[in-house]
């Protein structure tokens, strides 16, 4: 099994570069692990105050649930993967089953800030974008998908995801070993990605057949 960790701003075009590397693989390799499925569960947490939650630092994950499942699908067990909400900030009741395969992506902002994670992987990728694209696109989002006001979203940009990008985000991309200029955009890095998973996996093949 192949571990790829793929972190990058918000809005940075993450989901974008993860989707053309599913593509260029043939069908059923890729089982995809985003972190914001694992965001601690705030039911307990007034519904007022949850829009006050802090999403962009480490603290708000689960990392240790997260780290056990990875092991699991390495051990080649069938997890259950918790789903998350953002109009109402609390864990689902539904799971999504992931069974293992030959490539796990692990992808989310703060996936290279956890030592124990980056020990997992096998490649470390940082998908880097303008901070004038990256709020653009998090405008776009967050009022389609989250029912904020973009008036809503530039505080939140400047109050939180500034900061906390500048405090972790931004300081996690020198654990890359290869870092993706202008996200879904920048075709020959992730041809290049795709290229070595798919020579990894061949030689991984081989390998098992010997």
């Amino acid at each position: 099994m192949l571990i790829i960790g793929i972190a990058g701003g918000t809005g940075s075009g993450k989901t974008t570069v993860v989707n053309k590397i599913i593509n260029a693989l043939p069908p059923g390799e890729v089982a995809v692990m985003p972190q914001d499925s694992y965001y601690k569960d705030s039911s307990h947490v007034p519904p007022e105050e949850r829009q006050k939650i802090n999403f962009d630092e480490p603290a708000s994950i689960e990392w240790t649930l997260l780290e056990k499942h990875l092991k699991e699908l390495k051990e080649g067990k069938t997890i259950e993967m918790p789903t998350y909400s953002y109009l109402t900030c609390t864990r689902q009741p539904e799971t999504v089953t992931v069974q293992p395969r030959d490539v796990v992506i692990v992808e989310g902002i703060l996936v290279l800030t956890d030592p124990a994670m980056r020990d997992m992987m096998d490649v470390k990728v940082f998908v880097d974008t303008d901070a004038d694209d990256r709020l653009i696109r998090v405008i776009a989002r967050d009022c389609v998908e989250r029912g904020r006001t973009p008036m809503m979203v530039i505080n939140r940009y400047q109050d939180v995801l500034k900061p906390m990008h500048q405090m972790y985000i931004e300081p996690s991309k020198r654990f890359a070993d290869l870092i993706v200029p202008q996200g879904g955009n920048n075709i020959v890095a992730i041809n290049l990605l795709t290229d070595y998973i798919e020579s990894r996996l061949r030689h991984g093949q081989r390998a098992k057949s010997l």
